[in-house]
């Protein structure tokens, strides 16, 4: 059965493996992955109830982090990255990790989290272009591949530039 847990300290190796390989791939990539999660973990925008591993028989295959951004005088949230062996891909598992990572983030209050990837994928987990609410990304890409989600529904509207943590290098 396929537990969802947080990450803990015990799991970064496995977890950094999982990253490399789900992303050795993978259309769009910088190789970097898993080196961005060791310096995300270290930042100012980290939140360790928002990393989450997919465990199957005891063995890591999946993992998710969300970390914090700005979004005008709005702290909200960034989905990067999102990888599953690929093996397993394909089966759902992404897919739980990103609810499970979404409830959490709405009982830790945050409103809004952007990704940037394949709108095909992130629609089905409700997903939507970013510049819907007014949401710009700080680079050139092109509109469908950067996307939100309003995470609760009375949240305030908010518009701006996203402000990614610095370790991202953007």
């Amino acid at each position: 059965m396929l537990e969802i847990r947080q990450e803990n300290m015990n799991d970064y190796k496995q977890v950094y493996n999982v990253i490399k390989i789900a992303f050795e791939k993978a259309e769009h990539r910088d190789g970097n992955e898993q080196d961005l999660v060791i310096k995300l973990r270290e930042s100012n925008s980290f939140i360790p109830e928002l990393s989450l591993v997919a465990v199957y028989e005891n063995k890591i295959i999946g993992y998710i982090l969300f970390t914090k951004i700005k979004i005008g005088d709005s702290t909200e949230l960034a989905l990067a990255p999102l990888a599953v062996l690929p093996e397993y891909q394909r089966k759902g598992i992404g897919m739980r990790l990103i609810t499970e990572g979404h409830r959490i983030a709405k009982q830790l209050n945050y409103n809004y989290s952007v990704v940037l990837g394949s709108n095909k994928y992130y629609s089905k987990s409700g997903y939507i272009l970013a510049s819907k609410y007014n949401i710009k990304a700080p680079f050139d890409v092109e509109d469908e591949f950067f996307m939100a989600i309003k995470l609760n529904e009375n949240a305030k509207a908010i518009k701006g530039i996203v402000e990614y943590d610095k370790v991202f290098g953007i």
